[in-house]
């Protein structure tokens, strides 16, 4: 089927393309999810050494040194062309300064961020009876696996990285279930177990050794907009969750408000208002109506 008549119609709803040069516009290059998700793979291999994939490899300082170079070169590329995607402006100078600043800035916080994960990892083998070693919650935990890529994309996201970030966690979103914005702030110690379901807003923010059940909701209650009806981006619209707190399954805690110190909040709570430290906060239960099935006659 001959579809050149239908080429010069089709061009035109792209904004960035002028009418006068229609078939000689140059395309700027995306980052591609398929490189974010390679970019993943070098990072689990960073965090938690021990897939030799190359015979050559025989000391952990080789490996670390592989996979940190892997990691540098495919994570600037990526970074260098979501600059200049987001930023057509830009020159290509100053886009590769930034994302030099910004792959300099990773490497040398990496050693902390893997900290952190550790006492992720610690945090779930102490609140789970289930599990059998820290091996275990490290290798088969999508907990981990959430947790490990939203420190590195919060860190991207921090510095002011476009698209990248928001990538990274989607990828891990489709992996695990858990749904974490790169723009959300986790303090040491978290876990989140089970997993599935789980979402966490931009703005939220999460204190030390807090622990979340699977289908929890850290979301915004409204979204504030201007004189002219539009959203306004960047104000505190998701909860800030203090310190020791565990939220239990499917609760729901949405808007800019605070749950204090030590509190529980039970399963399937709704909470829109700011929660008193060393609280227990407990939907009241639901009626149950239990009826007596009639027993079916046994057939001869």
């Amino acid at each position: 089927m001959n579809t050149e008549k239908h080429l010069d119609n089709y061009l035109k709803h792209f904004n960035r393309i002028k009418a006068e040069h229609l078939k000689n516009h140059g395309l700027s290059l995306l980052p591609k999810m398929k490189d974010v998700e390679n970019i993943l793979d070098y990072l689990t291999e960073l965090f938690f050494p021990g897939d030799l994939k190359d015979i050559s490899i025989s000391t952990l300082e080789d490996e670390v040194r592989y996979y940190m170079q892997h990691l540098s070169n495919h994570l600037y590329k990526q970074i260098f062309i979501a600059y200049r995607y987001e930023n057509p402006d830009m020159g290509e100078c100053e886009a590769r300064e930034k994302t030099e600043a910004v792959i300099d800035s990773l490497l040398e916080n990496l050693g902390k961020i893997r900290q952190l994960i550790k006492l992720d990892a610690q945090a779930g083998f102490d609140g789970d009876p289930a599990a059998q070693s820290l091996h275990e919650i490290i290798l088969c935990y999508p907990a981990i696996r959430a947790l490990s890529v939203h420190r590195v994309a919060h860190h991207l996201y921090n510095q002011g990285v476009p698209l990248i970030p928001r990538m990274m966690n989607e990828i891990v979103h489709r992996e695990t279930g858990m749904d974490i914005h790169p723009g959300a702030h986790i303090g040491k110690s978290f876990f989140v177990d089970h997993g599935t379901g789980v979402v966490i807003g931009e703005t939220a923010v999460i204190g030390d050794h807090v622990k979340l059940y699977q289908g929890v909701t850290l979301g915004a209650l409204s979204f504030p907009k201007d004189s002219c009806g539009s959203l306004i981006r960047g104000t505190k619209r998701h909860p800030t969750i203090k310190n020791n707190v565990t939220i239990y399954a499917n609760a729901t805690i949405l808007g800019d408000i605070t749950i204090g110190e030590n509190s529980i909040i039970g399963s399937s709570a709704w909470i829109t208002r700011d929660i008193p430290d060393n609280s227990r906060v407990l939907p009241k239960d639901p009626e149950i109506v239990i009826t007596q099935r009639h027993e079916r006659q046994t057939r001869g």
